[in-house]
């Protein structure tokens, strides 16, 4: 929803507008700049507004415009920023979920690097020195996403009598999974952050592309025939999925 606020004078340089995203009013800011060739659209430095660069030539309107087309982006972005605050970052003491269940950090002695899930306890004990934590932790939680990954796409891709070359995981913010025309399939390890029948849904639906290459009636048909929580996984990543992109997130 787009509400603009455009009061200013036709020859000022900034003008203010406001968009309404999912119920929650956020500030715009537009500045014209003289030396820019494109519209530029970023979070303000406090986290709770936009700032709209906006070159010569260019309406603001159509500035607002283009601010509000990325509700996707400023939706993922938000989510970054309150899972941020409430302590995304895999330090000690720092909660992250595991296949939709929240865990601690701990670190605990001892000279291996390794990682140890206590589902008792629920918490992840990290060993190897504390400035490695981060990385340690990452790797470990990628390592799981493989393994869940690889076991759901195998078992799809069994009961649905279709093969892929291969399986990578990566870190990617604009898509959950992928499937290429050669046959491979691509997953974002923050998969492994949701809760095990979301992970399982988007692996449904990438290997379900290597019998239908679309989005199209026959396709959905043959994730929901063998995925019956498609619809529910679809609306939990709709609604929460942003926000796996805020933990271990860093500036810049």
């Amino acid at each position: 929803m787009l509400q603009a606020l455009l009061n200013k004078l036709p020859g000022d340089k900034v003008r203010h507008g406001e968009l309404v995203i999912d119920g929650e009013k956020i500030a715009v800011e537009m500045r014209r700049h003289g030396q820019a060739r494109r519209l530029i659209l970023r979070l303000s430095r406090d986290g709770r507004g936009l700032k709209v660069t906006v070159p010569p030539g260019t309406g603001f309107r159509r500035a607002m415009e283009f601010a509000a087309s990325q509700g996707h982006w400023i939706r993922e972005q938000l989510a970054r920023r309150r899972v941020k605050a409430a302590g995304g970052a895999f330090q000690p003491g720092s909660p992250v979920p595991l296949r939709g269940i929240a865990h601690r950090i701990v670190h605990v002695d001892g000279r291996r690097g390794t990682v140890r899930c206590d589902a008792a306890r629920r918490e992840l004990l990290v060993a190897g020195d504390e400035p490695h934590i981060a990385r340690r932790l990452t790797d470990w939680l990628k390592a799981e996403a493989r393994r869940d990954l690889s076991a759901a796409s195998q078992a799809y891709a069994g009961a649905m009598g279709v093969s892929y070359k291969r399986l990578s995981i990566r870190d990617t913010s604009s898509r959950w999974g992928s499937c290429s025309s050669a046959g491979a399939l691509s997953y974002s390890w923050r998969l492994i952050l949701a809760p095990a029948e979301v992970l399982d849904y988007v692996a449904a639906h990438e290997v379900a592309h290597l019998a239908e290459m679309n989005h199209g009636p026959a396709f959905w048909a043959l994730v929901r025939l063998h995925c019956p929580q498609t619809d529910t996984a679809r609306k939990w990543l709709k609604t929460h999925g942003a926000g796996l992109h805020g933990y271990g997130a860093t500036d810049g």
